[in-house]
């Protein structure tokens, strides 16, 4: 990650456009005075722009192998710019996801995200993408992600030599037990179906050395061989623990095996320095394709060009990702391992991090409840495994903020909205920095005759998020059921300010402006 500079600018593909006929959307990326812009527009059919929105980049996000993508600032928050630049193509196009929606330029960086793209981030907590000014105390991925708080060993170490104090924050991840040097890769590469913070914990509470799962759990959905295991992107440890390489060493092979962090090889030198990595377990006899054959690849025997071959990653257009289950021959069997992960604890979901030690234990029910809850988002089986721990924390937990709100969203769900108050209401008495569940209880309040305390908890809601299109909706409904009409006309023209891309409500507008004008 870099901060944009007029040096870095020069080395882009500038200027550029993209457009998008099917969504009748124009980008352009340009450079003016030194700062990168990028900016997205609409046309009528008389070639007249709707609107233009136009943002100046702050940060620059990637390496490079496979592209770049943007961040633009807007007071204090963090936004995904809608185009990225890919190095497969050596073009412009939409950044990751925005080929399902029209985002613009108010998608915010989450701090799950971020965290592996930089040095060290500075979020503001409770917050959905507002960071601290600076936002980050580190751009680059530096020395401390791997090894450690710098400054707190120094000052272990002075204290150490005064008082004989203990220091075991710098680690040398080599050192480390396997499974503990495979967390620290973890904690960035290894994505899966969801990753949930432990109850009370926040990303920068993970340090080198630590189990993973103290802060962070990483749960799989268990693969059938109906629906194996075939996933490139942000996969690369679990894919590994496939491979007969790590079975056959009995988990002794790690991440660092084979990657030296310090040494990023390109893409001419990378076939013969993972050869030599392959034949430190292997030998040139290993491989049973003839050596006449093996020199014919482009380039000439290379182990990881036939054994971990490239492919493309489906969730992100234009990129490619190795594939680390190292196989024998293309299309090779998945091993049974695949299908017999669950745990009698855990039955339909694979804990991919488990603590050392703690393999059979079961999650906190809060880290569980989580997890269900956001997987049975899009994947019904889940829902009646979340409603049951619930029904459990309802009765062990009853006053964490998290149990209350869950239970108030259950009781808006079913149509109780007098049970859905009493639950939303007392979560937000034990954590007032909910603005989602703000709009929960606000739907109850609506729905129960108190339209008014809804109009204010949402007024309040949008200015603890004011980038959540959903609540800014709500609002503007709520005053116009109100018919706190010049409300709604202010908050509708809020709205259009961060989503000016979202034709049905610049539509509202419009008619709410003529209706006005009218005699």
């Amino acid at each position: 990650m870099a901060e944009i500079t007029p040096a870095l600018i020069r080395t882009l593909h500038l200027p550029a456009s993209y457009d998008d006929p099917a969504k009748n959307r124009h980008f352009t990326v340009y450079a003016n005075n030194g700062a990168l812009l990028q900016g997205e527009f609409e046309t009528d059919a008389s070639g007249n722009e709707v609107f233009r929105d136009t943002h100046a980049l702050a940060w620059m996000i990637g390496a490079g192998e496979n592209g770049l993508g943007f961040l633009a600032s807007r007071d204090r928050y963090l936004f995904q710019a809608p185009l990225s630049f890919y190095a497969k193509t050596q073009a412009w196009s939409y950044s990751p996801g925005y080929e399902f929606a029209d985002y613009g330029f108010s998608r915010p960086i989450l701090t799950g995200c971020i965290t592996c793209h930089s040095g060290f981030p500075r979020p503001v907590a409770s917050t959905n993408g507002q960071y601290e000014e600076p936002a980050f105390s580190e751009a680059a991925i530096g020395c401390e992600k791997c090894h450690g708080p710098g400054q707190q060993h120094i000052r272990a170490m002075t204290m150490r030599a005064a008082k004989g104090a203990k220091d075991d924050l710098i680690v040398n991840p080599a050192r480390l037990s396997s499974t503990l040097s495979d967390n620290l890769c973890m904690s960035c590469h290894q994505g899966d179906d969801v990753r949930v913070l432990q109850p009370g914990k926040r990303y920068s509470d993970f340090h080198p050395g630590m189990p993973l799962n103290d802060v962070l759990a990483i749960f799989k959905i268990p693969p059938t061989r109906e629906a194996p295991p075939d996933d490139d992107h942000v996969d690369h440890y679990y894919a590994m623990t496939l491979s007969k390489c790590y079975r056959a060493s009995a988990g002794r092979m790690r991440c660092i095996t084979c990657h030296d962090p310090h040494v990023e090889p390109s893409k001419e030198q990378a076939p013969a320095y993972f050869n030599q990595k392959c034949l430190t377990c292997h030998t040139s006899h290993s491989c049973r394709l003839p050596l006449e054959a093996r020199q014919r690849s482009t380039p000439a025997d290379n182990c990881i060009g036939c054994h971990m071959p490239k492919r493309a990653i489906q969730t992100i257009a234009h990129t490619n990702a190795t594939n680390h289950r190292i196989v024998r021959t293309p299309g090779e069997p998945f091993p049974d391992l695949a299908f017999q992960q669950t745990s009698a604890s855990l039955p339909d979901l694979i804990l991919l991090d488990p603590s050392p030690g703690k393999q059979a234990d079961s999650p906190p029910l809060l880290t569980l409840l989580q997890a269900y809850g956001e997987l049975s988002a899009s994947k019904p089986e889940y829902v009646e495994p979340y409603l049951k721990i619930l029904d459990l924390l309802s009765r062990s937990q009853p006053e964490n903020a998290l149990v209350q709100a869950a239970l108030g969203r259950r009781a808006l769900k079913s149509g109780d909205m007098t049970q859905a108050e009493k639950y939303l209401r007392h979560s937000l008495q034990l954590d007032s920095t909910q603005p989602a569940v703000a709009g929960d209880l606000a739907e109850a309040l609506e729905k129960l005759g108190q339209a008014q305390e809804a109009a204010d908890l949402l007024r309040n809601a949008v200015e603890q998020d004011p980038f959540n299109p959903v609540l800014r909706k709500k609002l503007i409904v709520s005053y116009i059921g109100l018919r706190q009409y010049a409300e709604a006309k202010s908050a509708l023209e809020a709205y259009l300010s961060v989503f000016p891309q979202d034709s049905f409500m610049r539509q509202m507008l419009a008619r709410v402006q003529a209706s006005s004008t009218s005699p």
